[in-house]
């Protein structure tokens, strides 16, 4: 187990961000794993991230376990089992810095273009969960997640859109997530990740993971419907800024 103090400077304030995102507040955990890699490798930072977010998921899913959308988390799965197996192929091929670019600029033209829809005279209908989009933006998730740790934006391209009641938004990106950090877990063990110090670190902040997302759990109840949207497109946009600036300082 690491025993450094400076880890744990670094890595409770980015546990509770992880845990915050998974009580709802969609967006906060992909500012985690940039916090924990200035003290160790962005690589066993992953490696400890990953139980971590496991446990975090069963608060997440108990809490919002009858407000998900079934047909949602079906099309996303599917496509993101050929996206995470993608990633994991490709794993020393492609460059994270390019993935975090492409992903940060889509998300930031997303959510601005969004927010200026929402605003207008005429606001947009809602979008179906259509099998097209799912599996395209399924597969689009889970290899981002896999190369860059960036899945949660193109959820939020897909899922937004289509105006669901906030608790089943949010039950609905606890259910995916959860099913895909476990099928991400035989492609980290055969990387070579999950070693017995990493797994002894991710333990040691497991009570950190489990206060911090009930505490997203309690806060997200306390906000209003349009209030939470308003402030998941804000974060989307400050997230695809932060995707899109480490991509493109790396690429330079």
């Amino acid at each position: 187990m690491i025993t450094n103090p400076l880890f744990y400077a670094a890595a409770i304030p980015a546990v509770t961000l992880l845990g915050l995102a998974k009580g709802g507040f969609s967006g906060l955990g992909l500012l985690s794993l940039p916090l924990m890699a200035l003290v160790v490798s962005p690589v066993q930072a992953a490696a400890i991230t990953l139980p971590i977010l496991i446990v975090q998921d069963v608060v997440s899913v108990w809490a919002y376990w009858r407000t998900w959308d079934k047909r949602n988390v079906a099309l996303l799965v599917a496509g993101a089992v050929a996206g995470i197996l993608m990633g994991y192929l490709l794993a020393a091929q492609v460059s994270d810095a390019a993935i975090k670019l492409a992903v940060g600029v889509i998300s930031i033209c997303f959510a601005i273009r969004r927010m200026i829809l929402e605003r207008s005279a005429t606001p947009p209908d809602a979008a179906p969960a259509d099998m097209p989009r799912g599996l395209f933006w399924g597969w689009v998730t889970g290899f981002t997640s896999m190369i860059a740790h960036a899945g949660g934006p193109p959820f939020q391209i897909y899922v937004m859109p289509q105006k669901l009641p906030r608790d089943v938004f949010v039950g609905t990106g606890a259910v995916l997530f959860a099913i895909l950090n476990w099928i991400k877990v035989p492609p980290y063990m055969a990387l070579g990740q999950l070693t017995s110090e990493n797994l002894a670190t991710a333990a040691a902040l497991f009570p950190v993971a489990i206060a911090s997302t009930w505490a997203g759990v309690l806060l997200v109840r306390r906000v209003s419907g349009q209030s939470f949207y308003t402030a998941v497109y804000s974060l989307l946009v400050l997230v695809g800024g932060k995707l899109a600036y480490d991509g493109a300082i790396a690429l330079i």
